[in-house]
């Protein structure tokens, strides 16, 4: 069963989980961000073919590397903001669900600021040895604006 926690331990370190992701990729720290994932996966798409799955600090690591486009500073010049963040925790079994917003601005010098993307995060999460780590992240991408400055495809 799962107990909506407001601001239980377990639920402030997932919220600093999930927005330490945003912190970590805008700045550019791919190994970082990577590193969030490795005990863990991304989803690019919902029950996705296994090409669309990236498992472990190395295979996140290698998705970021194919997709995103870093500029001369090491960033890819973007700001992820993450919003309406919701987290289940179940304390027992050491696991936890949430859901929320992202919105991503970007500005480059060929590119004003502007909303690139709109979506949302469904994340699964597991406790290891007292420590909160991604299980999934699957992300749903809901508006689409200007993504070539952003993405290398």
């Amino acid at each position: 069963m799962l107990l909506w926690h407001t601001m239980s331990d377990s639920a402030r370190e997932i919220e600093n989980l999930i927005y330490t992701y945003a912190e970590r990729i805008d700045a550019g720290d791919l190994d970082g961000l990577a590193a969030l994932f490795e005990h863990g996966r991304i989803c690019g798409i919902e029950d996705g073919p296994p090409e669309t799955v990236f498992t472990g600090s190395a295979g996140v690591r290698k998705m970021f590397d194919m997709a995103t486009r870093l500029y001369d500073d090491g960033t890819p010049k973007t700001k992820h903001h993450t919003t309406n963040v919701a987290i289940y925790v179940d304390e027992a079994a050491g696991t936890a669900q949430s859901r929320s917003y992202y919105c991503v601005t970007q500005a480059t010098p060929q590119l004003p600021l502007q909303v690139i993307v709109t979506g949302r995060y469904h994340d699964t999460f597991h406790r290891i040895d007292g420590v909160w780590w991604f299980d999934s992240r699957t992300m749903f991408i809901d508006q689409v604006g200007d993504m070539s400055h952003h993405l290398k495809f």
